[in-house]
């Protein structure tokens, strides 16, 4: 038998090795945790885990027990970026701290992929994106979404016109239902001072950042934001907002926590057609002419063309966070491309921003709207926040709307 020296046989395995990005989780709760195991899996190939960091003692005693001993625990995000000890961070903190960590990790050398949304306010993230800017590191958005085969194919057939140009846009988004205990499970949950919002900052921003990247960024929002209408919460649990695009398309976002059973629907329509997508299927009625240029001006004073739906096919795949993670790994490593980078991520949390200042201002709001008249009126509500609760549960997300509690 054949056998390599030992050295000559160390140094093979070192040519072919895979390159690989190491990186850091600030926060392992629910997403950070998730991530943890998604990694360690083997999902990421270009990703080694090599720290965590997270203020609670229960969730280091987590790292500690479930991780790998080659897993540095850290007391908290700044401690683990200040060790330098990655070559990226992923932060899965509390909303308010994605922007300073991320930008306390861009000053140190660090490339950064943050959990949505961007952070509370677009104001607020705007440093960062300049220091990703100034240091020529990565500075990316976990908008796993992106990924789904079906909204990929939407893109594709707006951006490709097959529906002609935009007219109408409609999203009912109610399959988010969350009971009480889940609200009652964070210290900093549902709280104007914890998390800057409800179903907006928390669940939403995926579906508001699929809308614009989609359809494009609306030009005025008119919203209602109800607090506390379904749970025993400070903020927003039901949301109803009407948009308008640059061309003069209209279109309708609602959200809600409190629906069940919820619904996904998304109907956009054209000049030439109209889809639908519902229960991750798409169907498309085309229209044999265009609407503005054939039946707008016809003979026929009630036109009904007989137009059946086609099920159209999902664009092939759907990693989700595993796709994000494993796109910023090949951009940091050789230039690839992102699924969401941080400059995008600004439209989603803009979007949020212009809804909750339009429903607390009762008008229409107009984008590029006044960021500092939305954080003047945040920080109002803030002071005004009730007292956190003191649980902290972690659950075990695992793609479903429940989760099993870690640490009941």
């Amino acid at each position: 038998m054949w056998n390599l020296s030992a050295s000559r046989r160390t140094r093979l395995e070192e040519e072919t090795a895979v390159e690989k990005l190491r990186l850091g989780v600030i926060g392992i709760g629910n997403m950070g945790s998730e991530h943890c195991r998604l990694i360690l899996a083997g999902r990421t190939p270009e990703v080694e885990l090599c720290c965590v960091a997270d203020p609670r003692a229960d969730r280091r005693a987590w790292a500690q027990a479930e991780l790998p001993k080659t897993v540095r625990v850290y007391p908290d995000g700044e401690a683990l970026i200040r060790a330098r000890g990655c070559d990226a961070v992923l932060i899965a903190t509390p909303h308010a701290l994605h922007p300073p960590l991320a930008l306390l990790a861009l000053e140190h050398g660090l490339h950064v992929l943050s959990e949505k949304p961007a952070g509370v306010s677009a104001r607020q993230v705007r440093p960062v994106l300049e220091a990703a800017r100034r240091s020529g590191l990565t500075y990316a958005l976990m908008f796993n979404q992106r990924t789904n085969g079906v909204y990929r194919r939407l893109r594709a057939l707006v951006a490709g016109g097959a529906l002609g140009e935009m007219k109408r846009v409609h999203w009912i988004i109610t399959d988010w239902y969350r009971s009480q205990r889940y609200y009652d499970s964070g210290s900093w949950r549902a709280t104007w001072r914890g998390e800057g919002g409800g179903v907006l900052i928390n669940q939403c921003p995926h579906q508001l950042d699929l809308l614009q990247w989609i359809c494009g960024m609306p030009t005025a929002v008119r919203a209602f934001c109800h607090e506390g209408k379904w749970h025993d919460i400070e903020v927003e649990d039901d949301v109803t907002a009407y948009l308008e695009f640059s061309n003069g398309a209209t279109g309708v976002f609602v959200a809600s926590t409190g629906d069940l059973p919820g619904t996904n629907r998304l109907e956009i329509d054209g000049d030439a057609g109209k889809v639908v997508c519902e229960n991750d299927q798409i169907l498309f009625w085309k229209l044999p002419f265009g609407e503005k240029s054939h039946y707008r001006c016809g003979p026929e004073p009630y036109p009904h063309p007989d137009v059946l739906p086609v099920a159209v096919e999902p664009c092939e795949g759907n990693p989700q966070h595993a796709g994000v993670i494993n796109a910023f790994a090949a951009h940091v490593l050789r230039g690839e491309a992102l699924v969401a980078d941080g400059a995008e991520g600004l439209n989603a949390l803009m979007l949020s921003n212009a809804m909750h200042l339009s429903s607390w201002t009762e008008r229409v709001v107009r984008l590029p709207f006044d960021e500092e008249a939305f954080e003047r009126l945040l920080r109002q509500r803030q002071l005004r926040s009730r007292p956190a609760r003191q649980t902290d549960v972690t659950f075990e997300t695992d793609h479903s709307a429940t989760g099993r509690a870690l640490n009941p």
